[in-house]
Parts: C-alpha cells; structure tokens; sequence
C-alpha cells in the first residue's frame, strides 16, 4: 500500500474508509484503501501496482448497485465517480467519460436536442457502472444506445470495442466476464425537440418518485427481472411486503426494492434477500436471482 502514498496526492486517497460512505445503501465496512484516480494513467498505474503486490481491487462508480459487506473489502478500491473530461458530440454520437452520472450525460444529450437517452436519467449511477451491467429502464437498455466502448483490460490495454462485441444481454456485459474497466464509450441518438425530450425526462422522473422507495437508501431493484414475471409482484403476492430483518426492510411502496430503515447491516439486507428468495421460491417455483452485486 505504500506505493500509492509514494505515487498519488494524499487528496487522491483514503485509508481504512467506510464504504457505507460510498454507496447509495450507506451499508458496508472499511476499505483498506480508496483511489480516487483523475486520469486514465492514474488507473493504468494503479492497476501496475495491484498486480506487482499482489493486491486485490475493485473499480467502482458511484456505488449504486454495490452491496458491501460489514467486513469490508481487504484491497483498494478504484472509484470512478468523476469524468475526466466533458462529453463531446458529433454526428449524433454523444462521447463520454465512465465516470460521468447517468443524469449529467442525459441532460448533456437535452443541451444538444438528442433523443434516446431520457430513460436513464433517473438511474443514480455512472456511464461506466451502466455498461457494466447494461443497466435499463421503462423499456430501454444502454445497449439500445451505444456504439461503440473504450475498456482498459486488467493488462493495462486500452481497446475499443464496437457495441455489438459487446456481448449486451439482461443486465451483464462482455466486461463482468473480462474484469476490463470501462473508461469511455460512445452514445448514438436522434435528433428531437428539446422540448419534447424535457417533458417526457420530467415525465420519467415524476413516475420514479411516485412508485419508488427514492427518499429511503437502497441499491435500486434487488432482484432482476424473472422470465414471464415481476419481481416487485411476486414478492408482494407472497407476502412480503414489509417484512424486515434488522434494519432491512422490502419496501412497501416497491416490493421490488429493500431498503435500509436505519441501521442496516449487510448481514441484515443478505438474510432477508435470502428469506425473500426462498418464500418466493416455495410459493412459485420461481427462483429470484439478486441484481445487486454482493461484494
């Protein structure tokens, strides 16, 4: 660990940091170490260094959809929550940093008249956490819009990578199988009215904070959505909604969320995604798979 005291600005790190202050469930233990890089090389060197020492990492943006565990994580953690740069357009292609929110590069494609993008701008994490997962919603992915991505491999090369090598399907990418990190990647849209594209992202956001649990912490949906079903309703239809364990709770506002009602731990929200799986699954014969990443 030393090395990256030596190498990074004191103002780049931070020791033995709570990881519940870097997620949007406010759960998790300490990490040994936190980077906060600002260029692309600062990630390249990082990852020299974790190699040569033989320490574990984890590349993380805003923490949206990361569960921590109470023990937290013995490595360093590389967060990329910050574009290195500001996006440029071309030819309808809107080209940004991983670690722009998906809520700046939907207003950045609004600034310019282009449509396509409005359904992310409610989802509360990066570009780069975004086609990690291929995150998606109101009936749109990220692979609906991307051209083309900019992945570091755990090598240290950068390569681009056309979207349909991408290997987009629900919520998983060519990237969770290669442990590459995204650095930037290219959003093809359409010219449209601003106005138009305004009122249906005030539209979006409006039915967010009308069905979901917003003014509580959470990891957004727990669960991905089953073949033929809902999560949130087949959790509400077993009984479920309510229930607790410690200071997790399924929201009753959307069954499809667990939330942290003060205090929570990890252990806490693990057990009852695990009673919701399990009553779920004796009920339906419908097997939940988590959509959060546990880590």
């Amino acid at each position: 660990m030393k090395r990256f005291f030596q190498i990074f600005r004191l103002d780049q790190l931070l020791k033995n940091e709570p990881l519940k202050n870097h997620t949007t469930f406010k759960i998790g233990g300490p990490a040994d170490l936190i980077l906060m890089p600002g260029s692309w090389s600062d990630i390249i060197t990082a990852l020299q260094i974790c190699a040569e020492e033989h320490l574990p990492y984890i590349v993380m943006g805003r923490g949206s959809n990361l569960l921590f565990r109470d023990e937290g994580f013995r490595g360093v953690v590389i967060k990329i929550d910050q574009p290195f740069k500001p996006p440029a357009c071309s030819q309808c292609v809107l080209w940004a940093d991983a670690g722009i929110s998906l809520s700046a590069l939907s207003n950045a494609a609004l600034k310019e008249s282009l449509t396509g993008l409005e359904f992310a701008g409610g989802i509360p994490g990066t570009l780069g956490g975004a086609v990690y997962m291929n995150a998606g919603a109101y009936g749109s992915e990220m692979k609906d819009v991307i051209t083309e991505v900019e992945l570091l491999t755990p090598e240290g090369h950068i390569q681009k990578i056309p979207a349909s090598e991408m290997d987009f399907g629900y919520r998983t990418s060519r990237v969770q199988r290669e442990k590459s990190i995204v650095l930037s990647a290219g959003i093809r849209l359409i010219n449209g009215s601003y106005d138009d594209i305004l009122a249906k992202m005030k539209d979006l956001g409006e039915s967010r904070r009308e069905k979901q649990p917003m003014d509580m912490p959470s990891a957004g949906s727990t669960f991905k959505r089953p073949l033929g079903y809902f999560a949130g309703k087949l959790i509400m239809d077993a009984g479920l909604s309510g229930a607790k364990v410690g200071g997790a709770q399924v929201s009753p506002k959307h069954c499809g969320f667990i939330v942290n009602g003060g205090g929570a731990t990890a252990r806490d929200v693990i057990n009852l995604i695990e009673h919701v799986r399990e009553t779920v699954y004796n009920k339906f014969d419908v097997l939940l798979e988590p959509e959060v990443r546990i880590i």
